[in-house]
């Protein structure tokens, strides 16, 4: 009988190998990440409804200020471009009554304007829907220009709460008084 030779063990072998590789190449440490190649920087974000809003508030600004001021028989009137056309006939007629009221004569500026911003503030958180400011025709004003008038018309068109206003009729005061629509709900927010 013959002998019979197992084959070679190749597991032993590989593992010696991988033993004697280890042993030339010495301790390994990991190679650095490589540095992700510089892209471009991406352009600052803009703010485009913001700039659109706040070149419309300045041209509105401007437009004001270089708009002539009303004298004193000159009949002060302005609307919301939501508010139907009809509604300020109606107002400019005295349908509308006036549910409560503000005078401002013998008043200085700065104090008529801080009492016409509270009055409207708080005719709009008690809901009235009409209310009448009395605020002379000016005729005693020292350059012709109705101060108070004036200073009436610009911060009733720069109120958000503010729908509408228009001269009263000769009966309610005439280009001495406005009525003014005060809004009923909070205007929404853009």
């Amino acid at each position: 009988m013959s002998a019979r030779k197992d084959p070679p063990d190749d597991s032993e072998d590989d593992a010696d190998d991988a033993a004697l590789f280890r042993a030339a190449i010495g301790p390994v440490r990991e190679l650095p990440a490589a540095p992700i190649a510089p892209q471009k920087p991406r352009p600052r974000p803009q703010a485009r409804m913001r700039d659109l809003d706040e070149a419309d508030a300045r041209s509105e600004f401007q437009r004001a200020l270089d708009a002539a001021p009303l004298l004193a028989g000159d009949v002060s009137s302005y609307r919301r471009d939501n508010v139907p056309k009809g509604v300020l006939q109606r107002l400019a007629r005295g349908e509308y009554a006036a549910q409560d009221e503000l005078d401002l004569h013998h008043v200085t500026a700065a104090t008529a304007e801080a009492m016409l911003r509270r009055f409207i503030k708080e005719a709009f958180d008690t809901g009235m829907g009409c209310v009448r400011v009395i605020h002379g025709k000016g005729l005693n004003s020292p350059d012709g220009v109705p101060t108070i008038k004036n200073l009436v018309d610009r911060v009733l068109r720069q109120r958000s709460d503010v729908l509408a206003f228009h001269s009263a009729p000769p009966a309610q005061g005439g280009t001495g008084a406005v009525l003014v629509l005060v809004g009923k709900t909070r205007p929404a927010q853009t």
